[in-house]
């Protein structure tokens, strides 16, 4: 892969100080493909003081001219799509439908959105006799995940060059590949010199140098929330903001006039996006008591048409977990939730029948699971679904909120005020109400233990917003 072995640094790709190699496994083959340089604090050093030297210029240049380059930067992307697609199927594992229709689509989506919000978006408002600007906040540090690393890396880096901050990004060693090809297409847009850096490396070596930085003055950070507490701590010294992103466990309530069969079908669908890999979807599935054992038959056939395999049959519909840690970890899980006794409907421990290599997981349905059981409480990060009865509408909206997370929620209703009412009362940072289609300008972001700001659209560019207050300005005209 060009470039796997340099970072992008003052609009120049230059060799690392002391590289480390590090090798990019498929995790649908086991096997290396690609080897990336990591790097260290001298690295972020580096990137940092070209970040710095660049705000100042960047932030005074025009709107019209920033939404010049973001439209660039969109038709860039467009032309080499597929080359975004392929890219995500060899890091991530994703089946290359998904990958093409659903990774890297997410790219061109958030930057059409933030295009459409840069577009007239108040900079200055009049209040009285003050003038309040939002600003640029200055240098940001980006630090992204692996499970979605187009989507991941775009709601940072889109809404911080409209804002006219400059950044310096740490994407996942795991699935960096498609981020060194924004990388290109960034620079082949025009975007100056030291306004976009790129240091690859791990969270020790450089997510760390990244978020104690005294020059930096935001970091923007997916990922676990034990990372994340991580981040937020190395972050406090330099009393700088910190936006984070971090882990779920949505319930999905199914509320008792729904098609039940839709509904649970379209349910274990949404879980199992993207392998399970996703922090948001709905793995906790609440059902009315009556009907558990309707619903777990109804998901474990669902479950059992899924098609795993190579990622490049287009028949396959889930692709391995990104690596063999994570692998590892969704087995014991599974092993949990046997050795608590939820009822195994679908799946259970091991790879899929036929398939021998690769992080491939059985797409599992348990049944009969509490909310004092591992597999309720606990972000799993693979295909695995939870169906949990309760018995009245308090019920299972208490059960619902009894999570340490707070990131999504789902609720699905024939009666879409009753849907409305109940939506209300979940404590999410994003509720969905009867499966809609995503929407990149709703604002996406948690309660508690799920982060704090808010990513997509009008509410991602205000996280990259300084506020100052004029005061004594004047009455205008307007």
């Amino acid at each position: 892969m060009q470039h796997s072995n340099a970072f992008y640094i003052d609009g120049r790709w230059v060799t690392p100080d002391q590289p480390r190699e590090f090798p990019v496994i498929n995790p649908a083959t086991e096997r290396p493909f690609a080897t990336l340089a990591l790097g260290n604090a001298t690295d972020v050093n580096k990137a940092v003081a070209a970040a710095r030297r660049a705000f100042l210029p960047w932030a005074a240049v025009t709107i019209d001219e920033r939404l010049a380059l973001l439209r660039r930067i969109l038709a860039l992307y467009e032309q080499r799509y597929d080359d975004f697609a392929e890219a995500i199927r060899l890091e991530m594992g994703s089946p290359r439908t998904f990958a093409h229709a659903g990774q890297a689509a997410r790219g061109p989506a958030h930057l059409k959105a933030i295009i459409q919000v840069l577009e007239d978006f108040p900079f200055e408002i009049q209040r009285g006799s003050t003038r309040v600007l939002l600003e640029p906040i200055g240098v940001c540090g980006l630090i992204t995940p692996w499970n979605w690393p187009v989507n991941q890396v775009m709601v940072k880096v889109a809404p911080a060059l409209a804002a006219g901050c400059t950044m310096v990004l740490k994407p996942s060693e795991y699935s960096p590949l498609s981020t060194l090809l924004l990388a290109e297409v960034l620079h082949d847009a025009g975007v100056p010199a030291g306004v976009f850096n790129l240091v690859n490396g791990d969270g020790e070596g450089v997510g760390a140098a990244i978020a104690a930085h005294p020059d930096v003055d935001m970091v923007s950070f997916t990922g676990s929330t034990r990372a994340g507490i991580a981040v937020a701590k190395l972050a406090a010294d330099g009393v700088k903001r910190v936006a984070q992103e971090l882990g779920g466990k949505s319930a999905n309530l199914l509320l008792d006039d729904v098609d039940l069969a839709d509904a649970v079908t379209r349910g274990v669908a949404g879980c199992f996006t993207n392998s399970g890999q996703s922090c948001s979807i709905p793995t906790r599935m609440l059902v009315p008591r009556p009907w558990l054992a309707q619903a777990a038959e109804i998901a474990g056939r669902a479950a059992a048409g899924y098609r795993c395999g190579p990622t490049d049959d287009p028949r396959t519909q889930l692709g391995p977990l990104v690596n063999r840690a994570q692998y590892q970890r969704v087995q014991q899980l599974i092993e949990k939730g046997i050795e608590e006794g939820a009822t195994l409907v679908a799946g259970g421990l091991g790879k899929p029948d036929g398939i021998t290599a690769g992080y491939y997981v059985r797409p599992t349905i348990f049944s009969d699971v509490t909310p004092e059981m591992t597999l309720a409480r606990e972000e799993i990060f693979g295909p695995v679904l939870s169906i949990m009865p309760y018995d009245t509408e308090e019920d299972a909206i208490a059960i619902a909120n009894r999570s340490e997370y707070g990131l999504a929620a789902y609720v699905q209703a024939r009666d879409i005020d009753r849907a409305r009412r109940v939506a209300r009362r979940l404590r999410a940072g994003q509720v969905h109400i009867n499966y809609p289609p995503a929407d990149f300008h709703a604002p996406f972001g948690g309660y508690r233990r799920s982060g704090n700001g808010r990513e997509w659209g009008e509410a991602g560019l205000r996280e990259y917003l300084e506020i100052k207050a004029m005061v004594g300005y004047g009455i205008s005209d307007d």
